[in-house]
């Protein structure tokens, strides 16, 4: 009986981390097609969608499968008792989730898209010091060292990992004194939302779908009211193609990971998999586009395998 409960628990083990690794990897994919699906949705080189029915509808389709999730006979029990209380404390991270994705379309206003690709990588950074100071999790100098990797790749990246033909090889950056600050208050408050979700998150004993229907229910309701306080042009699906509901189903399908891995991991995880995302991207560019990887490109690559290395590899 020892011998078979060993060889089943072991069984169990090595099922829940091929799991585990398939969840991180289609996390990876879907970060890294979100831009090149971006671009397939475009007409005539233009956005024809409003970004803030894409938004809502991801939180809808999120906040439909926590439900589903959540029905009689799920693996997970309700608690006996529920309380606002428990619900109260995810209104902030919904707001900071929101007050986020807005600030993106204001930033535009004052730097241009590649100044804001290459400079929000500085998020990475401000996630891992908050992680350690709010979470209280020490992190090591070699652990640094591979944060600090991680900034360095994508920075690489964006400043010219990919190029097309007839592209010059320089890259200048544009940015006014309010575009830092708003960069600033935006690297700041992604760092604070993704870290104050992870505490609530691992704070609760309650089941997780519970939890991301408290998360999304706050977040249709704010996504709702901006859409509506801002005036939306047209109808709320115009523009719409099997593109964008492509956007929209894995953006919701990779909120809900994110939101396991937080809850069973960490945002260091997150961190990770958003960097190694640069590996799909550039492929399905170059697959896609026409696009030519460059040194860069490598250097990237070569910093997140060593990145990889020093914080998970090394003992």
């Amino acid at each position: 009986m020892g011998i078979l409960g060993n060889a089943a628990g072991s069984a169990n083990r090595l099922l829940h981390r091929g799991l585990w690794a398939l969840m991180l990897l289609l996390s990876v994919a879907i970060y890294g097609s979100h831009a090149p699906l971006l671009t397939l949705c475009k007409v005539d080189g233009a956005i024809p969608f409003s970004s803030t029915s894409v938004v809502v509808l991801v939180e809808l389709t999120k906040l439909a499968l926590s439900l589903l999730f959540l029905l009689p006979g799920a693996r997970e029990p309700l608690p006996a008792a529920l309380s606002w209380r428990h619900a109260a404390p995810f209104a902030l991270s919904a707001l900071l989730y929101a007050a986020n994705n807005n600030l993106v379309v204001h930033m535009q206003l004052f730097m241009d898209p590649s100044t804001f690709q290459v400079l929000s990588n500085l998020k990475i950074v401000s996630t891992a010091l908050l992680y350690s100071l709010l979470l209280r999790r020490r992190l090591g100098a070699r652990r640094w060292l591979a944060l600090l990797l991680l900034l360095a790749a994508g920075v690489t990246y964006s400043c010219g990992g990919l190029q097309g033909h007839g592209d010059p090889r320089g890259m200048r950056l544009h940015v006014t004194p309010v575009g830092l600050l708003l960069l600033s208050v935006y690297c700041l408050i992604s760092g604070l939302s993704a870290v104050y979700t992870e505490a609530i998150l691992k704070s609760q004993a309650l089941p997780l779908s519970l939890q991301n229907i408290f998360l999304y229910f706050f977040g249709v309701l704010l996504n709702l009211m901006g859409s509506v306080w801002s005036g939306m042009e047209g109808g709320f699906l115009e523009g719409f193609s099997p593109w964008v509901l492509l956007v929209v189903l894995s953006q919701a399908l990779n909120g809900l990971i994110m939101s396991v891995v937080m809850k069973h991991s960490s945002n260091i995880t997150r961190l990770f998999v958003i960097s190694c995302s640069i590996l799909v991207n550039a492929l399905l560019s170059v697959a896609l586009f026409n696009l030519q990887l460059t040194l860069l490109f490598f250097v990237a690559v070569a910093c997140i395998g060593l990145a990889v290395h020093l914080y998970y590899g090394v003992t």
